[in-house]
């Protein structure tokens, strides 16, 4: 199982950015569909983006379309969030995630995944 470690999180303020890094142990990660989830107090975790192995195709959520972009560095074994023009609404635990199973994203999308990260905190004040 492929262990997922994320990084990055913190307290920022409204239209700040943060890049939340996700290393990935394995030895197949270049062909792993990774994806970024979060979840807010009270809420469910709710999907943000995905990048298909080994990068060609990008979903996201229509809430950080434009403002967040996935990447992967496919030799350093981690996947990246950039995420600009942060909003308070953005306040979440962000997790990691990974399906060794398949390169297309099409299971991670629906929130199935073979390995979860530990999550880091994203805190966006007003």
């Amino acid at each position: 199982q492929v262990q997922l470690v994320e990084s990055g999180g913190g307290l920022v303020q409204a239209g700040g950015s943060l890049r939340l890094s996700c290393a990935a142990s394995g030895r197949t990660f270049s062909r792993n569909a990774m994806g970024w989830f979060r979840q807010a107090p009270g809420k469910e975790r709710e999907f943000v983006s995905t990048i298909s192995g080994p990068g060609g195709i990008k979903y996201y959520a229509d809430s950080v379309k434009g403002r967040f972009t996935i990447s992967r560095d496919n030799a350093k074994n981690t996947v990246y969030l950039q995420m600009n023009s942060l909003k308070p609404e953005d306040t979440a635990v962000y997790y990691c995630a990974a399906d060794q199973s398949s390169s297309s994203s099409a299971r991670l999308r629906l929130g199935i995944a073979d390995s979860w990260g530990q999550g880091t905190q994203v805190t966006v004040s007003s």
